[in-house]
């Protein structure tokens, strides 16, 4: 999305509608790619958001907008500012909030000091910008006196020309002497309130009439638009405890809070660990004692938590398809499809970087939903080459190529028809596009590597495997030559039998066989009527789990700042929150 911003100073909010905000939406439309426009017109401002398709470039966006805008400069009507254009991404939002807070110092220090230190963590790479919120600037306030201005016959416009004259520094020119040349500056910026009442405004009775002889500077503060308090809770490290015994008072806090942002594709908890470390580095010279600071937001941390517990997920998926092998086929069987596994895995992951994706919690995703059927070509192999090897009707590398070939076409078959089951998946148009694409891909790319895994991994190492254990019976002579099995089915176990057992009498059986595919034609629809009936909840994305909370509160209209915050500082029943704002 980009935002424009159109200053009109005198204009009421119709009239900025009908001569700013109107045309420039009729404007703004014209830009092919264009989702959505939004316009707000208010009293000597508008604001335009313009919203593009999903997929758009953004610099090619931004490039649209300014052809188009600088374009028609010659329609801004007389008095209007040029515009102002923004743009505005997922990367404007803060990755790490430090609010510095202190018992001892005001919030004017605070304020200083946040600027020192959101200087140093400027200069760390992968941020984009640094804001404060918060505490009190330093400003210059000059207030003209009515009366003096007019004894001296001077208006307010003059004295503003004046301050904006005075507070510049310009080139002259140069001259050369001796060999040198040397440049001539003309004037210099306010560096005191002194300097701002020296200002010399006009000339009056043959007469310099300086600033101080018609207003007074004040060196103060700005006007205070927001307020930010610090509170530690009644529980241990500074958490909140609620409890039924009596409540001691929570003291507020002066506060500053310093929001960094990241760069585009930088990597969020590499920067927040950065960014703490810097922080550790600067307590006893920018951080003083009597200063703290703590961290109150920090998503870095909440995605290297996600992202870890995916981790361990995909690991868990791993071992538990790993003990399945062992239980069913053997130790050996379920050594390859541990091989197997962990090598797919590298193979799509390396496929993913050059696909552009990075590592992220639908990625992950995606490979953990790839787990369960990226095996099922390791396991139908390494099953028929162990299926075989129990006949022992030849040698084992003819056993090998024979099992292999004989489940070759079928695999190939049932792993592309997975394959074009997910892709329709990444064609899904939208804001969903972008985080619907990586699951097919992903998968789709694990298929294709565990199918080349399957051929090519899993019977050599399933050969070398079974050659090792022949081997070892043979030296301990445990070789049984009536082991050989002439009937494949007398091989089939305990759970092939138990399955004859169900599909028989369903094969045999019309009525059996036709009550139970009603029975699932039953279960399907119930099952599809839960959505339509909203008896459970369908949700694409799980909600975000983060250690923080907001509290909004809704004031009258026309209420004041100070009113809003004293509302905010009220202790309710002993409990307070860590870090508000109003």
């Amino acid at each position: 999305m980009v935002d424009i911003f159109v200053q009109a100073p005198g204009l009421s909010a119709g009239e900025v509608e009908q001569l700013v905000s109107t045309p420039l939406e009729k404007l703004l439309w014209e830009i092919p790619g264009v989702d959505d426009v939004y316009t707000t017109s208010r009293p000597n401002m508008s604001m335009a958001i313009v919203r593009f398709d999903v997929g758009e470039d953004e610099e090619d966006s931004l490039v649209k907008i300014y052809n188009k805008v600088q374009g028609n400069m010659d329609r801004i009507p007389i008095g209007v500012n040029p515009p102002l254009i923004k743009l505005k991404g997922i990367d404007d939002v803060p990755v790490m909030s430090v609010t510095l807070h202190s018992k001892t110092y005001d919030s004017a220090t605070l304020r200083r000091v946040a600027g020192e230190v959101a200087t140093e963590l400027k200069k760390v790479d992968d941020v984009s910008e640094t804001n404060i919120i918060g505490g009190e600037a330093r400003q210059i306030r000059v207030e003209v006196d009515p009366d003096r201005l007019a004894g001296h016959m001077i208006s307010p416009l003059q004295v503003y020309q004046a301050l904006g004259r005075d507070n510049s520094n310009l080139s002259a020119g140069g001259f050369s002497r001796a060999d040198m040349h040397f440049l001539v500056e003309v004037g210099d910026f306010f560096r005191s309130a002194r300097d701002v009442e020296q200002t010399i405004v006009a000339v009056y009775n043959d007469k310099p009439v300086y600033l101080s002889d018609v207003a007074t500077v004040y060196d103060g503060f700005q006007e205070i638009n927001t307020y930010v308090f610090h509170r530690d809770g009644a529980g241990a490290e500074g958490t909140i405890e609620e409890t039924n015994a009596p409540s001691r008072p929570l003291a507020d806090e002066a506060a500053v809070t310093i929001a960094v942002a990241k760069r585009r594709g930088a990597n969020a908890t590499w920067l927040t660990e950065t960014l703490t470390e810097r922080l550790e580095e600067m307590k006893g010279s920018i951080l003083v004692s009597g200063i703290d600071a703590t961290i109150t937001r920090d998503y870095g941390e909440t995605a290297k938590e996600k992202s870890n517990e995916l981790i361990f997920h995909m690991f868990l998926a791993t071992i538990s398809v790993v003990i399945l092998m062992w239980l069913f086929l053997g130790i050996k069987e379920a050594a390859v499809v541990a091989v197997a596994v962990p090598v797919t895995l590298a193979l799509t992951l390396f496929a993913s970087y050059f696909f552009g994706y990075t590592l992220n919690r639908v990625t992950l995703f995606a490979l953990i939903f790839a787990i369960g059927i990226l095996v099922d070509d390791a396991i139908v192999v390494v099953e028929n080459i162990h299926r075989h090897f129990k006949m022992k009707w030849g040698s084992l590398d003819v056993i090998t190529s024979f099992a292999v070939d004989e489940v070759g076409n079928p695999t190939i078959l049932a792993t592309f028809t997975v394959i074009f089951a997910l892709m329709p998946m990444a064609f899904v148009s939208g804001m969903m596009g972008p985080y619907m694409s990586p699951i097919p891909i992903n998968a789709s790319a694990a298929m294709l590597f565990s199918l080349l895994v399957a051929f090519v991994v899993t019977p050599w190492m399933t050969k070398r495997l079974l050659a090792y254990s022949e081997k070892r019976k043979q030296n301990n002579g445990l070789e049984d030559s009536h082991e050989a099995h002439e009937d494949p089915e007398d091989d089939a176990g305990r759970i092939g039998r138990v399955y004859r057992k169900i599909l028989e009498p369903m094969v045999d059986k019309p009525a059996l066989r036709a009550g139970v595919l009603a029975g699932v034609l039953v279960l399907l629809v119930g099952s599809m009527g839960l959505v339509y009936l909203r008896a459970v909840k369908v949700k694409m994305l799980p909600h975000d789990n983060k250690s923080e909370f907001q509290v909004v509160i809704d004031m009258d209209e026309g209420t004041t700042l100070e009113r809003t915050a004293a509302v905010t500082r009220e202790n309710r029943g002993g409990t307070g929150q860590r870090t508000g704002g109003a």
